[in-house]
């Protein structure tokens, strides 16, 4: 039941045991990413102060907010630590929390994910699809399943991640190729999907905050980058699937199925509830439709007729909310997990408890991001970046994938996605913008980059756990095992990725349903 590979390999896995070693080392050292918000915010108040009295400012063409047009402003650094400057503060930190944009719109998705994850209906879901799987698809099928579970949040590493171990020895395959393609589709995929997620609007939040630095009126909605990430999904399926099939697999040592596992088909209680939440799914999206899809549907924008600045583009959240918890709750009747009102606030209290560390970071977050701005030093910052990448011709298509590669290496430090975004989205998001790259564009390239490294990263959340699903099936497997098993993935996953992203960029196609790439 081992899984022992040639001396040559064991050799090239050292090598990678020692660098990821030193990796998680560095990465230990850092502090949290709540304290990180806090040391950048006391480094960003005392940069304030010197810039201040150093007489620091920029000049450029941009939007002048009282006169509505495009002119020549000139910006200075403002001293955070001047009467003024330490008022404001005092004054500004709960509304800097309660203000900061991805803080409602994850909320009010995580009440329906909550329902529908709590239920089992999502669980359910993904079992019912693998245990109907025919054997030639059953690769593609794990990958698929392990991109599209990210819509409720930690789901697939904990069901799929496992479960494709289980498929893949149910059609005499090797566990761990299961195990892998399963990870790879959960935590490689993460950004990808069919619908939006949870990640959608946080992402949407951040850019959107970051984007008024230049244009106050700016929005990044979280359909933003739904077209550009609905067929990054079929892609990484399609190079998720070859790197299982032609490269991982092949190298594992054959496998003693005496002891298999099972794929258990879902209940009669679950079977029911499946019927129920697909009912009720049907007429909300039916219903939708209607209120959509007519000239003069009640959704759609009532003066121009528009669908893309509409109420239904306002309300996406909810709409997507809905969507999540009509079927859970459906679901749940069905298969007699809910009982009364009480089991739904239950089950909704329990995935915003779920969020309690999100919100200690949120919060830290939130001053980061209003210091920075105030101080103005992402003003100069951005503009000072963008000149000089001008001046080098540092630009366009280059710029964006360096852009690609940077977050990917940090990624491998950093592993909570909404963290590094809030650091690098102030600064990153106005640069481009000022080199006529919009911030979808900006944010589309961050993502990338940060799932690509997630199933490399020792110390991504689940990495831990990714590892002891591996020691059921190879006792001797350890972080270098499991990382010298995910690389190939990794590394496909970023060619593709970028030349997806390449071929989207020369035909100029929109990421989104109103997000062009430059702005």
């Amino acid at each position: 039941m081992h899984n022992r590979r040639d001396k040559g390999q064991n050799t090239d896995q050292g090598i990678i045991i020692s660098t990821l070693n030193k990796i998680e080392y560095i990465g230990n050292k850092l502090p949290d990413p709540a304290t990180l918000f806090l040391i950048l915010s006391l480094i960003t108040i005392i940069a304030s102060y010197f810039l201040a009295k150093a007489g620091v400012s920029v000049t450029y063409e941009g939007y002048n907010a009282e006169t509505g047009k495009i002119e020549e402003i000139t910006v200075e650094a403002v001293n955070l630590l001047s009467p003024d400057g330490i008022r404001y503060m005092v004054t500004n930190v709960v509304n800097n929390f309660t203000s900061f944009f991805p803080l409602g719109t994850v909320f009010t998705i995580i009440l329906g994910v909550g329902v529908a994850e709590g239920t089992g209906f999502m669980e359910a879901l993904m079992r019912k699809i693998v245990a109907v799987t025919p054997k030639k698809a059953v690769t593609a099928v794990v990958v698929f399943l392990g991109i599209m579970s990210n819509i409720a949040s930690s789901t697939g590493y904990v069901v799929l991640v496992p479960l494709g171990a289980i498929v893949f020895m149910a059609f005499k395959r090797h566990p761990i190729a299961g195990l892998a393609a399963a990870f790879a589709g959960v935590s490689g995929g993460w950004s990808a999907n069919l619908l939006i997620g949870s990640n959608d609007p946080l992402f949407a939040g951040i850019s959107t905050q970051a984007a008024q630095m230049i244009d106050p009126s700016y929005e990044v909605l979280p359909v933003s980058n739904w077209y550009f990430m609905f067929v990054s999904t079929f892609l990484l399926t399609i190079v998720g699937t070859f790197v299982t099939e032609k490269i991982v697999e092949p190298r594992l040592k054959a496998f003693d199925f005496t002891s298999m596992e099972t794929v258990e088909d879902i209940t009669v209680d679950e079977k029911r509830g499946m019927r129920f939440a697909g009912i009720a799914a049907l007429i909300y999206v039916i219903l939708i439709l209607a209120l959509i899809l007519p000239e003069n549907g009640l959704l759609r924008n009532p003066e121009t007729g528009s669908i893309l600045n509409s109420p239904f583009m306002g309300g996406i959240i909810i709409i997507m909310m809905l969507l999540f918890l009509i079927p859970g709750l459906f679901y749940g009747i069905g298969a007699r997990v809910i009982k009364s009102d009480k089991d739904v606030i239950a089950l909704m209290n329990k995935s915003i408890s779920g969020l309690a560390s999100f919100l200690v970071l949120i919060f830290f977050a939130a001053q980061f991001t209003a210091h920075f701005n105030k101080s103005n030093l992402g003003t100069i910052i951005s503009v000072s970046g963008a000149n000089f990448l001008e001046s080098v011709g540092f630009v366009g298509l280059p710029i964006v994938i360096s852009f690609i590669l940077l977050t990917a290496f940090i990624n491998i430090f950093i592993a909570v996605d909404s963290a590094k975004w809030a650091i690098m989205a102030p600064i990153f998001v106005p640069m481009f913008m000022r080199l006529g790259l919009s911030p979808e564009l900006t944010q589309v390239a961050y993502r990338i980059g940060d799932s690509c490294t997630n199933i490399i990263a020792p110390l991504m959340p689940f990495f831990v756990l990714t590892v002891a699903f591996f020691q059921r099936y190879d006792k001797d497997a350890g972080i270098g095992s499991v990382i010298s098993t995910m690389l190939p993935y990794s590394i496909f996953f970023l060619i593709g990725w970028i030349g997806l992203f390449i071929i989207w960029y020369l035909l100029g196609l929109p990421l989104g349903p109103g997000a062009p790439l430059f702005y």
